[in-house]
């Protein structure tokens, strides 16, 4: 797994679109149902989100002073305009880089402090009515397995049925476009290997610019992950091929040309052992797929693990548990194994993780066994969509002027809404289906909790605690 998607019940464009889609299990229900069950069983209540020395801390106060709860309230308020393409780092004291507000934001959300501020503006408004719960991890949702098999297995499957064709190993490398004063229309896709689709009058193109998983590459248990690049990206090159053809195209540089403030680093651990997970379950307080996310505040990696609810494969034996990390700051050292964490094996990640946990002891026997697999895995765009930016750098899903094109993704504008959610995505395919084509639809609107009164007092006293 390079990671888990995160989810909340105002996800309407995501659960309006599984409300139609058959679960992997049971044809007769929902993916939104299946899920939405699955929650209610499996309440997200970590009583371990944050430790330090491998104790639990005290996460009842955010630890925000009078000056940084201030610049908070005022950045909710904030315009986006107004805030252009200032860093994090540029609106907040570095006193408020060692609270537990961002130790718990940074690590949920994936933001450093050179991150978008304008991007952090979005996600405090669009999830202010999460901000109460959040160090418990309440209003969190997750899908009965991974999101493979949850969402995207029965997504290909019930298109599949209904005849849709999908061409994989097949590459864009380039698309031309008829270009005029008031018309913008894709004539042409270029494809790696020489061939060409020259696209007709009822023809549309669909086109994910960028993205946050490409160029990955898996290490193993003895070898670390390879850090690639835009060399090896297919969705950054094209979308630089396009950018320069029209300003309404949108810039990737911005997105795509700092790998180093990008990064990060995750692993899948794969144990037929249950020692860690009992251990975990006895010091959390919780049962797997309860816990969710686990950050270490004292890893020089600042490295986070999450323990889901087993199994978390459908093909999964009984006897075989898995979970999830990543670090934030992959360039520095561990704080017990002599490495970068861009430098180290999956048997090394555990390794920092075990010392971190107090548990090395515990676990070598396990080790020696060879009952335990780690897989690290680097991805050098995983952040990029947080990068600082001006409007006008995502494109708007439809350009204006374009006729049988649009964008789709995190690097698409869909207002208001925030680019790290599976729920960005489906609204900006929404955005962009009924806007081209006649369906009698509207887009459904982002969940308002920013003008909820209920939402804004509880935020508000948490920030206070």
């Amino acid at each position: 797994m390079r990671g888990g998607r995160m989810h909340e019940m105002h996800y309407t464009c995501y659960w309006d679109l599984l409300s139609y889609i058959p679960s992997y299990d049971d044809p007769a229900v929902s993916i939104r149902d299946e899920s939405f069950d699955f929650n209610k069983r499996f309440v997200s209540n970590g009583q371990a989100r944050l430790l330090k020395d491998g104790k639990k801390l005290d996460v009842s106060s955010y630890g925000l002073n009078i000056k940084q709860q201030v610049a908070f309230l005022k950045l909710t308020f904030a315009s986006e305009k107004s805030l252009g393409n200032k860093k994090i780092e540029d609106w907040f004291d570095q006193a408020f880089f060692a609270t537990n507000f961002w130790n718990i934001w940074s690590t949920m959300f994936a933001f450093q402090k050179w991150s978008s501020v304008a991007e952090m503006r979005r996600y405090m408004r669009r999830f202010i009515h999460l901000v109460e719960g959040l160090p418990r991890l309440g209003g969190v949702m997750r899908t009965k397995y991974d999101q493979y098999h949850s969402v995207v297995i029965p997504m290909k499957k019930y298109l599949e049925e209904r005849g849709v064709q999908f061409q994989m190993e097949t590459e864009v490398v380039d698309i031309d476009f008829d270009l005029s004063s008031d018309k913008k229309t894709a004539t042409v896709l270029h494809l790696k290997d020489k061939n060409e689709i020259v696209l007709g009058v009822n023809d549309y193109v669909f086109i994910t610019n960028g993205s946050i998983t490409e160029s990955t590459d898996n290490g193993t248990w003895d070898k670390p992950a390879k850090l690639k690049g835009i060399g090896e990206s297919g969705s950054w090159q094209l979308w630089k091929n396009i950018a320069v053809k029209s300003p309404g195209f949108g810039k990737p540089g911005p997105f795509c040309d700092n790998i180093d403030l990008q990064k990060w680093y995750s692993f899948t651990a794969t144990l037929k052992d249950n020692t860690f997970h009992d251990y975990m379950e006895n010091f959390s307080g919780n049962v797997d797929g309860t816990g969710g996310l686990v950050t270490l505040t004292d890893s020089n990696w600042l490295m986070s693990f999450v323990i889901a609810r087993q199994p978390h494969f459908p093909n999964q034996p009984d006897d075989v548990k898995i979970f999830w990390g990543y670090g934030l700051y992959p360039d520095r050292k561990g704080n017990y194994v002599d490495k970068t964490m861009a430098e180290c094996t999956g048997k090394e990640m555990l390794e920092e993780l075990w010392y971190h946990l107090k548990i090395q002891d515990l676990m070598k026997p396990i080790m020696d066994a060879g009952k335990v697999n780690c897989i690290p895995v680097a991805m050098p765009f995983v952040d990029s969509l947080f990068m600082p930016r001006e409007i006008g750098d995502r494109p708007d899903v439809i350009p204006q002027g374009a006729t049988n094109f649009a964008f789709l993704g995190q690097f698409a504008e869909a207002p208001k809404d925030c680019v790290f959610t599976v729920e960005y995505s489906v609204r900006t395919a929404q955005i962009a289906v009924y806007g081209l084509f006649e369906t009698d639809k509207e887009v459904m609107p982002v969940y308002d909790s920013i003008h909820k009164p209920a939402s804004l007092i509880k935020a508000a006293r948490s920030i206070r605690g």
